[in-house]
């Protein structure tokens, strides 16, 4: 890694891009719903984080309908869904907004989900990671599509210490929904 983190508990950051979206003539880009595949995928990405153990403490996600849809079919899939703040910060941020917001989460959190948008999540994944487990960076750098996971794993007293290159990307899955 590039930077060493500072000791402390083990936390996980859960990046979660919206499932994909549709384009309905007339409707602005923050009110855009799920497209079908979209409708699919969210409900599988939340069974392949519940089956891999990624079930967060704390859910972060923008405004947008397209994120909000798809937090609410990924956590369906879990026993009781933690809590979730909607910040309006996370439509469309770039990596300074999303690192300011993530850095407010209290200490108490191990596990974080973040749902947003491309680039700024891509970006977020790249900039956090110094390093990766297997191809898992070179997958992020190639695509982070629509309802792809990531997890990152650092060690830190508390979330206001996640600096660039602290965490290791330990995981990259996109999950797909079958047609029925």
């Amino acid at each position: 890694m590039n930077r060493r983190a500072q000791a402390g508990p083990r936390r996980r950051l859960v990046v979660l891009r919206h499932a994909k979206s549709a384009y309905p003539a007339g409707v602005p880009d923050h009110e855009r719903p799920l497209a079908p595949r979209g409708l699919r995928d969210a409900p599988a990405a939340g069974r392949a984080m519940a089956d891999a153990d990624w079930i967060p403490d704390l859910a972060l996600c923008s405004t947008a309908v397209r994120a909000r849809r798809t937090w609410e079919l990924a956590a369906d899939q879990w026993g009781t869904p933690p809590p979730v703040l909607v910040d309006e910060r996370l439509y469309a941020a770039d990596v300074p907004e999303l690192l300011e917001a993530v850095r407010e989460v209290p200490e108490r959190v191990r596990t974080l989900l973040l749902i947003g948008h491309n680039p700024g999540l891509e970006e977020l994944i790249l900039t956090l990671a110094g390093d990766g487990l297997d191809d898992t960076l070179d997958q992020v750098r190639t695509k982070y599509p629509t309802s792809a996971v990531a997890v990152l794993v650092w060690h830190g007293a508390g979330w206001h210490e996640l600096a660039p290159g602290t965490a290791l990307l330990t995981d990259v899955a996109v999950p797909r929904g079958k047609k029925a």
